[in-house]
């Protein structure tokens, strides 16, 4: 039997790394400018964590995660997503206690029983934000030009910023009646998930991709025309502030999370690129889940970003590292002259290709070409007596005479 990944689990392969470090990297620049610091949390929580934070009625709880009992008989998940567990350490390790203001940001694979399919897998990977202990719009704004700032910093027009507000729990309930009794005068139009939403999660009617649902709902009322006056002030502002930056955005009054805890500014970052999956990255302010957790009533906001996703976007660029030399030897008794000069090299953080089976120069040479050395030498009888050796750019030919010192090497090939 050949044995193979489990369904929805992707291996991320070499050629595929080098776009994922980009990415990654990319983040962490934007993130820590903004002064946010990188939080690692377990992949695996108890399960209470995720039914009390993300909601027991949604769909991800009811359907979608993976929990088993452990020899402990305790009930754990692998968790579905981020912030339900930077919030539990932030509260255990009573981070509110040394920074009234914390942000935070993470990295790393998340675990959902979802159908695979292009840009959506069972393990899937995010990288996420958070501030807490901030009621200000003004960080709303800070966290939405980031998120922007991160797009651009890896060269991408797509995605484009959209935002909505849901309201709190004061001016929620009436949106939500008014939304239940419209969506009652068209069940029989609405898919069997919608109509068990219906009664749990009303809201998420508006996100169901079904086109009878689609259909259904398009004249469905806005949470924006049911805003108490705290909450209508509270987006005006957020608005306002992305203007005063220039930052581009539109206002998508259907837009919904699918976790309960969201409340106010929501957001999404989305493209047309990517077929049905349009959103990658999306988030929100959660006012109430840090108390609702067990910890003080702190506000926060944050967002999360599918990794997955965004290298898609990033098409067919080539992000594979390449020697900056390659070393081919004539015979055998070269390569102990080879051999040190890669070491030396390797030390001076000079990437060095050699080649270790004694094959012909012609295949050495292939090979250099199929690794896009920058560089390349022979190193032959002659060039071990002399200590010297020419050394080609492979882009033009173009040769340069050295001496078989690392250090001069290294200079020579401005990759120090």
């Amino acid at each position: 039997m050949t044995l193979t990944a489990i369904k929805g689990f992707n291996d991320v392969l070499p050629g595929e790394s080098g776009r994922w470090h980009y990415i990654e990297e990319a983040a962490r620049r934007v993130f820590e400018l903004n002064g946010f610091g990188e939080i690692r949390v377990p992949v695996m929580e108890k399960t209470e964590l995720f039914c009390r934070s993300i909601g027991d009625a949604t769909d991800i709880v009811e359907k979608e995660m993976y929990t088993f009992t452990d020899k402990g008989e305790n009930s754990v998940t692998l968790r579905p997503e981020g912030t339900a567990g930077v919030m539990r350490a932030f509260i255990e390790h009573k981070l509110y206690a040394q920074d009234p203001v914390s942000r935070l940001y993470y990295l790393g694979p998340m675990f959902r029983y979802e159908r695979p399919q292009k840009g959506r897998y069972r393990q899937f990977h995010q990288i996420g934000a958070e501030i807490t202990g901030v009621h200000d719009p003004l960080a709303d704004a800070q966290v939405l030009n980031m998120l922007t700032a991160f797009f651009r910093e890896i060269g991408l027009d797509e995605p484009s910023l959209q935002i909505n507000s849901l309201g709190c729990p004061e001016c929620r309930p009436a949106y939500r009646a008014a939304l239940c009794s419209f969506l009652n005068e068209r069940l029989e139009d609405l898919c069997e998930d919608c109509r068990r939403r219906l009664t749990s999660n009303p809201l998420r009617t508006l996100d169901c991709k079904v086109l009878g649902c689609v259909q259904a709902t398009a004249e469905a009322p806005s949470m924006l025309d049911h805003l108490c006056g705290d909450c209508d002030q509270h987006f005006g502002s957020v608005r306002r502030y992305l203007d005063l930056s220039v930052t581009p955005y539109s206002i998508n009054p259907r837009m919904v999370r699918g976790l309960d805890y969201y409340t106010r500014t929501t957001f999404e970052m989305v493209t047309g690129l990517l077929g049905s999956q349009s959103a990658v990255a999306a988030g929100g302010r959660y006012d109430g889940l840090i108390s609702q957790l067990g910890g003080p009533a702190i506000p926060g906001i944050g967002f999360a970003m599918g990794v997955e996703r965004v290298a898609l976007l990033l098409g067919q660029r080539e992000f594979a590292s390449t020697p900056d030399l390659f070393i081919a030897t004539m015979g055998s008794g070269e390569r102990d002259t080879a051999y040190k000069l890669m070491d030396g090299l390797l030390k001076l953080g000079v990437r060095v290709e050699l080649d270790y089976e004694g094959k012909s120069l012609k295949s050495q040479m292939r090979r250099a070409d199929k690794l896009a050395a920058r560089y390349s030498v022979v190193i032959g009888e002659n060039e071990v007596n002399s200590g010297r050796a020419s050394f080609k750019r492979m882009s033009d030919g173009t040769t340069t005479e050295l001496a078989l010192n690392a250090e001069e090497i290294a200079a020579a090939l401005a990759v120090r």
